[in-house]
């Protein structure tokens, strides 16, 4: 019986560490540790590539902090609402898909950043009246009122 409900528990712990990773990371470009941990792993910044889904050739590059320590190996830990965002056109942009052109945007990327009601997410924006897409990183969980945010311009030419 004992073993049953420890299989149980291993079952339902994986699920909860499959839930956190990463949503649509496209890719880890490098991480530094800011954070240095004896017997578990280090806090760090890493920096990820992000490719928007409907523009071709539009990359965003993120970078974020993520928790170390025993909760955070084990998607526990909430990682913080701190964030930068540079996006380019490392090619010739096609719009793939419809774009939003309304106030709202489009969130183009979603990550959890802790077990339960934090997400970072990335949003696409589309400033006619200049021609550019704006995009946006920013965190659900609000901090005293206001969420951490950051923004980067791609034109469209």
């Amino acid at each position: 019986m004992a073993s049953k409900k420890l299989t149980a528990l291993a079952i339902w712990a994986g699920c909860l560490c499959l839930g956190t990773l990463p949503a649509l990371a496209q890719e880890r470009i490098g991480q530094v540790s800011t954070t240095w941990r004896m017997m578990s792993p280090n806090d760090k910044v890493v920096i990820e590539r992000y490719d928007d889904p409907k523009v071709e050739n539009a990359a965003c590059y993120l970078s974020r902090a993520e928790t170390g320590g025993w909760s955070g190996a084990v998607g526990l830990a909430e990682d913080p609402s701190r964030f930068s965002i540079a996006c380019r056109a490392v090619g010739p942009l096609r719009i793939i898909g419809d774009i939003p052109r309304d106030d709202e945007g489009e969130v183009v990327f979603s990550e959890d950043s802790s077990v339960f009601f934090k997400e970072l997410r990335v949003s696409r924006f589309f400033d006619a009246e200049k021609n550019v897409l704006v995009y946006l990183v920013w965190s659900t969980k609000l901090i005293d009122g206001s969420p951490y945010n950051a923004i980067s311009v791609v034109p469209m030419n």
